[in-house]
């Protein structure tokens, strides 16, 4: 059996929630920052982070952490086709701004004010809005209009900007109609955070 677990709010975790709507498997929504959950997620996961995978087969057990280890694990396991290096690419920056915006809420939630005169402030905005800009220009190339997992991991990146207002998207034309043109996906409503 197949349990993922994570948190309904982030992008890492959604991602694969998208992607295994139809593959049979339970989720396990941790409020990673509240006991009990933050003492079942360092005990499961010693990496602290979510989302995380448990693998139970019959007399045996595979954990694996981290969303691109739990694709390429399950992608292998399920049979489905692996990533091109084009479409890797395309996951690398959808990471990298990822990455960068999670950094920069965290520290927001600890009450740490972005100060543009800071060099980690002003490198993560510089990436945020470099890498935007790339997406978008790949998103008008049509790289996104097959619904795969880059695509999704695309989406959760765009709805999650937009569900906690980290970065104005305005110009950024073509993911802004990506996201419209994606939102009302089954898959993408029953895991929207908001809910």
């Amino acid at each position: 059996m197949l349990t993922l677990y994570g948190s309904t709010t982030s992008p890492y975790v959604r991602r694969l929630r998208i992607w295994l709507a139809n593959t049979q498997h339970d989720f396990v929504n941790l409020k990673i920052y509240e006991q009990p959950d933050r003492e079942k997620l360092i005990l499961l996961n010693p990496s602290m982070k979510v989302p995380f995978l448990i693998d139970q087969q019959e007399g045996s057990s595979q954990t694996v952490l981290d969303s691109r280890a739990i694709f390429h694990y399950l992608s292998e396991k399920l049979g489905r086709p692996k990533l091109s290096w084009d479409q890797e690419n395309q996951l690398t920056l959808i990471d990298a701004v990822n990455d960068s915006l999670v950094q920069m809420f965290l520290l927001a939630q600890s009450g740490i004010k972005a100060d543009e005169n800071l060099l980690f402030f002003k490198l993560q905005k510089e990436r945020v809005n470099a890498v935007l800009i790339e997406l978008d220009e790949l998103a008008s190339l049509g790289l996104f209009k097959s619904w795969n997992y880059p695509a999704m991991c695309l989406f959760s990146l765009i709805d999650w900007i937009e569900f906690r207002s980290l970065h104005n998207l305005k110009g950024l034309t073509e993911l802004l109609a990506f996201h419209e043109n994606n939102a009302q996906r089954i898959e993408v409503t029953a895991t929207d955070p908001r809910k």
